[in-house]
């Protein structure tokens, strides 16, 4: 692989099989699948790092079927999957579409795993999201990226992009949740004081010449593996620093594509098509407008590069969104935190607290008005909702000083001392009260509202039950709580214990739900439902085939890298004329 950071580098008149446009999970897979297949590869990325919000993710990869599948589940089967799709999406996208993944998926996970250094493992239990519904699993269809070495990427290394750092511990180094079920049993079994101390050792010598740990895991790992294994591939150019200006639409469909980068340009032909992988409109400030009105862009954890720029070119060429979605984006909760170099720490709250007994959320009423153990996208909808009712944006993530030293809360560790609480108390990211009242006082919220809260969910811890809201009562739920805490629920414990802390909770857009309509090769559709030649779309610029339902871990990233196998195929079949 060839890798270029100037577009005044490129040749003129430059020629490709393919020319993928975004250089995250989705992009990489569709250039590694072209260039396994022997096709010479252009790769643009618009910023000087590769990963994308896959970089910044658990890297979780769902895809029913696969070889591994049988290691912890061997009674599923795709028709078992592919109803519960139909059960959690149903017609919000064509069912075909959603069958393509289904029929291709293993093939592609098994390519990625034979030919490339792109390894997965499946985690003994990750239930689907909506586990009540039938047809849903318990494990076996998430699948996550083995940990990877980067010191074996050499001087590529830099080009991926860092991790969230508050998701790191020690300076940068990453831990996957093996490592912290590992690090917080560290005085407790010696096993994990085996592994903690293995990886603590290995990210002390990485210190030594590295500006962060080299034992890459989840999103980063996914990443630098697909980055290794193009680094392998003599046909591939990576060009980084470069946007889409236009493409080329002849009678042919797409033929190429006009690259910019400041005052230069560069027009290259693209035989095979153009596969779009720019990672969605997020960051468009007038798309955003448009699709997620109220949601502030400081609010989005995801990574920068999806600016959605490459979006009015593919519709200057026919390209038309898809339309149906629960949602135009997938949610998380957030809390915010200023750092020191004037930049804001956007933290997901995914599994770590929220879910735990001894939590619970309320709005600016002190009112609680959802269950605070869903999954994270249907948190951050009820969110939205709740405040066209009574302000609770921002709401806020309540519990007692036993819960904060048993699991942290957002930015804020397990096990904090009063001196490791004194930062986040003094910049206000963490809030406390030695009383209710005093907490709610410090929130601007109403007292009232908040003891009754507080009462609510101690009755509820007391008899295990949660009448108006059901928290704990799906697998999905209890696999998120705390089985070892000895409450009746596992996700309902009482907050009894002061003084009491908050964070403020907002909700944050982690990617598009809302992408270029596309057929079950990756082709991007025009209003009329007509495939576009030559114009392909994945990852987050395709419309997404779960219709804004966050129905499993690891649904953006799984169709993906499936979609990114079709397109790379069907390119390929442009160029040879054979099916």
């Amino acid at each position: 692989m060839q890798v270029i950071s100037s577009l005044q580098a490129l040749p003129a008149g430059s020629a490709q099989d393919l020319v993928v446009v975004g250089a995250g999970g989705a992009g990489m897979a569709a250039a590694l699948f072209a260039a396994l297949d022997g096709r010479k590869v252009l790769l643009v990325e618009r910023t000087g790092h590769v990963g994308g919000t896959t970089a910044l993710s658990a890297g979780t990869t769902w895809v029913p079927g696969t070889h591994h599948a049988a290691q912890v589940n061997p009674s599923d089967t795709l028709a078992d999957a592919a109803r519960y799709l139909t059960n959690a999406i149903g017609d919000r996208t064509p069912a075909a579409l959603r069958q393509a993944f289904l029929d291709h998926g293993a093939e592609a996970v098994r390519c990625l795993e034979t030919r490339t250094e792109v390894k997965f493992r499946p985690y003994p239990k990750h239930p689907d999201y909506i586990s009540d519904l039938g047809g849903s699993t318990l494990a076996g269809r998430a699948l996550e990226p083995l940990p990877f070495d980067g010191r074996l990427l050499g001087d590529l290394f830099k080009l991926v992009r860092p991790p969230i750092p508050e998701f790191t511990v020690l300076g940068g180094m990453m831990v996957d949740r093996t490592d912290i079920n590992h690090l917080l049993a560290l005085g407790k079994s010696f096993a994990s004081f085996r592994h903690a101390l293995k990886i603590i050792v290995r990210h002390g010598m990485d210190r030594l010449s590295y500006p962060r740990g080299t034992r890459l895991v989840m999103g980063n790992a996914l990443v630098a593996r697909l980055l290794y294994s193009l680094s392998k591939q003599s046909g591939v150019t990576l060009l980084l620093n470069t946007a889409v200006a236009s493409f080329e639409r002849g009678d042919e469909g797409v033929t190429g594509l006009t690259l910019q980068a400041g005052a230069d340009r560069r027009t290259v032909a693209a035989k095979g098509g153009v596969v779009l992988a720019s990672g969605g409109f997020n960051r468009h400030a007038e798309l955003r407008a448009r699709m997620l009105p109220g949601a502030d862009m400081g609010w989005c954890p995801a990574a920068p590069g999806h600016t959605g720029t490459a979006h009015a070119p593919a519709q200057a060429v026919g390209a038309a969104y898809g339309q149906g979605a629960l949602s135009n984006a997938f949610w998380a909760p957030v809390s915010l935190r200023p750092r020191a170099d004037g930049s804001t720490a956007v933290f997901p709250h995914f599994v770590m607290d929220r879910a735990k007994p001894g939590m619970l959320t309320v709005n600016q009423a002190g009112q609680r008005f959802v269950n605070e153990s869903t999954s994270y996208h249907l948190f951050g909808l009820a969110m939205q909702a709740a405040n066209q009712v009574s302000p609770s944006i921002p709401a806020y993530l309540v519990c007692d000083a036993t819960a904060l030293n048993r699991y942290g809360i957002g930015m804020v560790r397990p096990g904090a001392s009063a001196k490791d609480l004194a930062p986040f108390l003094a910049d206000g990211y963490l809030i406390q009260g030695a009383t209710l009242d005093e907490l709610a006082q410090a929130l601007g919220i109403d007292a009232v509202g908040l003891k009754a809260s507080v009462d609510e969910i101690n009755r509820c811890a007391a008899s295990g039950v949660d009448p108006r809201f059901h928290r704990g009562e799906t697998a999905y739920q209890q696999n998120i709580g705390d089985a070892t805490a000895g409450t009746k629920n596992p996700n309902i414990g009482p907050l009894t214990t002061a003084p009491y802390y908050a964070v403020k909770l907002y909700p944050g857009d982690i990617g598009a739900a809302t992408g270029f309509a596309a057929d079950g090769d990756a082709r991007v559709l025009d209003v009329t439902g007509q495939p576009i030649d030559g114009l392909y779309a994945v990852g987050n610029d395709m419309h997404s085939i779960m219709g804004g339902v966050y129905t499993a871990p690891g649904i953006t990233i799984g169709p993906g890298l499936v979609f990114a196998s079709l397109a790379a195929r069907h390119a390929g079949t442009r160029l040879t004329g054979k099916p």
